[in-house]
């Protein structure tokens, strides 16, 4: 695994940003934001930032909030939004180009990730077990199904068979509503796989394969 950095990056406002970055030890083939679970930037989300390095992908995780143990009550979509713009100028400053860069996101990031390719001009979108998909999972953000058909990018949705959080019949109308859209879509109900795809090897060597893949096939 590749080791990880954090910094942080001086907004227009005269806020900073906080971010987690992992850089290959070649070449980058692209650019990932990399948009963290519920509970901020953890050891796991750092672990996961490395590996996506070690297959050569230059990775930028913005902390959206800070680290707490629950979500919280509002989280706005403008805000997330603002947060990964400047991840992605981060990106644009090491030569990574729009076409280039990838979203990828787990539970409330996973949900974020999809609500950024509707929104953001990016090669691809990646959304491993992305909640709020028939309710918001937060004040200020969608619906997943109400915003799917505007996907803009080709996007992949990976969800466990097992998901304690995620019903089949939630998953089977997100793909009918990706489905509509006007770009490459899949959603893939994983076998043996629960929420955090941690309880079965195979399960987990499949989903991560499956990321692989599509960020292979589609930023080049």
């Amino acid at each position: 695994m590749t080791e990880t950095r954090t910094e942080n990056l001086p907004l227009t406002d005269g806020r900073e940003l906080r971010v987690t970055a992992a850089e290959p030890d070649v070449a980058a083939r692209g650019g990932l934001v990399l948009l963290h679970e519920a509970r901020g930037v953890t050891d796991t989300v750092r672990l996961l930032a490395g590996s996506l390095a070690a297959e050569g992908w230059l990775v930028v995780a913005p902390h959206l909030y800070p680290d707490a143990d629950e979500l919280p009550a509002q989280l706005p979509v403008e805000s997330v939004l603002a947060d990964i713009d400047v991840a992605c100028v981060w990106l644009a400053e090491r030569g990574i180009t729009p076409d280039r860069t990838g979203v990828i996101g787990f539970d409330l990031g996973g949900a974020a990730a999809l609500i950024v390719a509707t929104r953001r001009a990016i090669g691809a979108a990646v959304s491993v077990s992305g909640r709020g998909i028939l309710a918001p999972l937060s004040d200020g953000m969608p619906s997943l199904v109400d915003v799917a058909h505007e996907l803009s990018c080709p996007w992949l949705g990976l969800y466990g068979e097992q998901d304690e959080h995620v019903t089949a019949e939630e998953v089977d109308k997100l793909r009918d509503a990706a489905a509509s859209a006007p770009v490459a879509t899949d959603v893939v109900r994983v076998a043996q796989a629960n929420h955090r795809f941690d309880t079965d090897p195979k399960a987990s060597a499949e989903a991560w394969q499956r990321t692989l893949n599509w960020f292979d096939s589609h930023l080049r």
